[in-house]
């Protein structure tokens, strides 16, 4: 392997171990022994989910415990309004906008974190009526609180942002990786525990892995698909670029809108579930809240519906056929029976409505009916399509980019030495 290469790999891996690191420092002030408690009674429902996606630093009340999330919704929110104006838009295409867009972006993280930190502060009284608060000064643990929250995110983006410039991959989406997977030693090892007490059976256990194995295998195959849309340029274009790879066709994936369906369908349904659970015992409110709890079935059924809405909504945004269209008028190349401008652009719709059919279908799929498959045989964590598409497309993702590297390296050594 490159040394270049191995150089990166190394680094990537030295952030990954400092965030992992992070995850282990608590929020001062606060009682880590109920806390713990509290998410062991409740390792199936919303607070479960949070959990998982944190790496386990929630239930640690760790200073990262909101994680990258902040940063995300950011970004998600940045990209809304960069799609509905024009002004937005532009400025994320130029090079010096771009720049301005990711300070507006980290300021909207600042403002976002510093809200959901003294959110989760103010929460805190009602968890064993206060006793996991230490501190008797409300005020100056909030304000503790939120500056250690504050500090934990920031830190937490700025080695993303190390990864994507001097590692390997993306480095918010590593460290999203790396959340997750760190309970998965976990998880087998409370699986293997269950049978080792008569709690369930190898057979249970087998069905468990192969209903994990299968979903994985579903996610690889569908990412890794697309449909190749032909197109010719021009043979002056053709001649004039003969020592540079022009590409004949317009690749369009199955699942347009990547992970971001179910991760939309997800923060609308367990921000309520988690609120409702805090209700009294016998009000309707706590009902409705048993509902919706992320184990039950009807949460699912209604995941089902949110993640097809937000797929059709999202791969609206992310395709653009017109801009598709214009470029391709520019560079003199056209699609082989139609004439460049509204009829490509029509076309390219019409291929990408009938791809985003079938990939709102498969996201939906893969977000509920895993779990749905192995809430009846009791497993002892939650197995969402969510993290484990967000995982593979992550692995798929990184692994590509270290064979560019690899290629890119070979071609300047040969370009260097010679055949």
């Amino acid at each position: 392997m490159n040394k270049s290469i191995l150089n990166k790999i190394l680094i990537t891996l030295a952030f990954l171990f400092a965030y992992r690191m992070l995850s282990y420092i608590p929020v001062p002030g606060v009682d880590v022994s109920i806390i713990k408690e509290i998410f062991s009674k409740n390792a199936s429902n919303a607070l479960g989910l949070f959990n998982m996606f944190s790496g386990n630093a929630v239930e640690r009340l760790s200073i990262i415990s909101l994680g990258i999330m902040p940063y995300i919704t950011a970004s998600i929110i940045m990209e809304l309004l960069s799609a509905t104006f024009n002004n937005i838009g532009k400025m994320k295409k130029e090079r010096d906008g771009m720049q301005q867009y990711m300070q507006i972006v980290r300021y909207l993280t600042i403002f976002i974190t510093i809200i959901q930190a003294a959110s989760v502060s103010y929460g805190l009284k009602s968890i064993e009526n206060g006793n996991a608060i230490m501190l008797n000064n409300m005020t100056l643990f909030v304000v503790i609180a939120v500056f250690s929250m504050l500090t934990g995110t920031m830190l937490l983006m700025w080695i993303g942002e190390q990864i994507t410039q001097r590692g390997v991959g993306n480095g918010i989406s590593l460290i999203i990786f790396a959340g997750i997977v760190s309970g998965i030693p976990q998880a087998i090892g409370l699986e293997f525990k269950a049978v080792s007490e008569n709690e369930k059976n190898i057979f249970q256990l087998l069905l468990v892995f192969a209903v994990i194995l299968i979903t994985v295998f579903i996610i690889i195959y569908v990412e890794l698909g697309e449909r190749r849309v032909p197109i010719s340029y021009a043979r002056k274009i053709i001649m004039q670029n003969q020592h540079k790879r022009i590409m004949n066709y317009i690749p369009i994936k199955i699942n347009l809108s990547g992970v971001i369906p179910p991760i939309f369908a997800s923060a609308l349904l367990v921000f309520p579930s988690t609120i409702l659970q805090q209700a009294p015992s016998d009000s309707i409110w706590a009902t409705i809240g048993d509902y919706i709890n992320p184990s039950s079935y009807l949460y699912n059924i209604i995941m089902f519906v949110f993640i097809i809405f937000f797929a059709y909504f999202y791969s609206s945004i992310v395709f653009n056929a017109k801009d598709i269209s214009d470029n391709l008028k520019r560079q003199n190349g056209y699609i082989p029976g139609l004439r460049p401008g509204e009829n490509t652009a029509n076309y390219l719709n019409k291929v990408a409505g009938h791809l985003t059919f079938w990939g709102a279908l498969y996201l939906a799929i893969i977000s509920t009916v895993p779990w749905l498959l192995l809430k009846g045989i009791g497993v002892h964590f939650i197995f969402g399509g969510t993290s484990v598409l967000i995982v593979v497309q992550v692995a798929i993702d990184t692994m590509r980019k270290i064979e560019a590297q690899l290629y890119t390296s070979k071609y300047q050594t040969l370009s260097a030495v010679g055949i």
